[in-house]
């Protein structure tokens, strides 16, 4: 009775009571309350962040839809076009063949992400779970190509590419990036976080190598997938320094390559490059809206639910 009539007459703890009305505690990630200046200033930062990294890009679309008769260099700026029109996109198909290069690029990024995505894979759970002679070695070579620059090494790809015959080809584009070291250790860091006992359990059953991987390890890491395939494409879709020394014939350039016509004969037409510069940027959002849920979902993943 004693104990009871202790637990009956002792307060609620914190969680347990019921908030105060008209007062909104908001509290960080680790659960402690956060000041009302904290907050303002996170969302300053956070707005500040996104007008950086949004501005230029809707200034671009912005100016893509003005007609010929606006002002693009008005003060103040004006970012809503008085008169919204396509019309410089279709001038930009008219004036290089756009749609040839964007599908030339579009072959190149989807195979540099196939490429990527099966060989970083397959790469990474090696050095993660295999157990062989000399993993460390291998995986201090992925760390250490890394810090070596393209620019060092990309007059070593030209003569390769040459050597093999791949000299103004799209193979010739893919070949170089189409595993990269980066990716393979992103793959690796993500099987190194699920369970050993998962797989242990499996090999217990019967399973062989090929079949925990493909049944166990690998859908359990789909979100660095998805990072993985996003790195890879925007990586292919993006490049242009080196498409735009491996590649001659103006059939076989890529989109990046194909706008620098607009930049350098049409230079004083701000309204068609930014057209250009949209159709090229369009892509890679669309790439991300559709992975953006297993994107975020990062390389921390588990390896069973339940």
């Amino acid at each position: 009775m004693a104990a009871s009539r202790t637990t009956a007459g002792a307060p609620a703890p914190a969680e347990q009571r019921p908030a105060r009305k008209g007062r909104t505690r908001v509290r960080d990630e680790n659960g402690r309350r956060m000041p009302l200046w904290e907050l303002i200033l996170r969302y300053a930062l956070l707005l500040g962040v996104l007008a950086l990294m949004i501005g230029p890009f809707l200034w671009q679309l912005s100016t893509s839809l003005k007609g010929p008769h606006e002002n693009i260099f008005s003060s103040p700026p004006s970012f809503l076009p008085s008169d919204p029109t396509l019309h410089n996109y279709t001038r930009v198909a008219d004036t290089i063949p756009v749609w040839d290069y964007a599908l030339n690029s579009l072959k190149v990024a989807a195979a540099n992400v196939v490429t990527n995505c099966v060989g970083a894979a397959l790469a990474g759970y090696a050095l993660a779970r295999l157990r062989y002679r000399g993993r460390k070695a291998a995986t201090l070579v992925f760390i250490l190509a890394m810090l070596v620059p393209v620019e060092g090494i990309i007059i070593a790809q030209f003569t390769t590419m040459r050597d093999l015959g791949l000299n103004n080809t799209l193979m010739g584009v893919l070949l170089p990036g189409c595993v990269s070291a980066l990716n393979v250790l992103l793959m690796r860091n993500a099987f190194l976080n699920l369970p050993y006992e998962v797989e242990e359990a499996a090999f217990v059953d019967g399973a062989n190598v090929w079949q925990r991987f493909f049944r166990i390890a690998l859908p359990a890491v789909k979100g660095t997938l998805a990072v993985v395939a996003i790195f890879a494409f925007m990586g292919a879709w993006d490049d242009f320094l080196w498409p735009l020394i491996v590649l001659s014939d103006p059939d076989k350039f890529t989109l990046t390559i194909g706008l620098n016509y607009l930049h350098g004969t049409f230079a004083n037409d701000e309204r068609l490059v930014a057209a250009g510069t949209v159709i090229a940027v369009l892509p890679l959002i669309v790439l991300f809206a559709c992975l953006q849920r297993y994107f975020f979902r990062g390389v921390g993943e588990g390896a069973v639910k339940g």
